[in-house]
């Protein structure tokens, strides 16, 4: 009663058996998953990067403001 569980992939709008790859085509799909992955983590990187620099800048105008208001007096 044991059923055959096979993996399949798509490329190219063609499905594949990952249990029939070569030994080196599973390599090169584990890079392509992780390549992947690292992307995604790039790219969440970066928004909170985006994220951080543009929280700065409005910080820094709006202390420039305050200081455009209120100058310190020249000594």
């Amino acid at each position: 009663m044991g059923k055959n569980k096979k993996t399949p992939i798509t490329i190219d709008d063609k499905e594949y058996d990952i249990e029939s790859f070569k030994d080196e085509q599973k390599r090169m799909l584990n890079h392509i998953v992780d390549l992947d992955r690292k992307m995604e983590s790039s790219e969440f990187n970066l928004e909170q990067l985006r994220f951080g620099r543009e929280s700065f800048l409005t910080q820094l105008k709006k202390s420039l403001e305050t200081t455009e208001k209120y100058p310190k007096e020249a000594n």
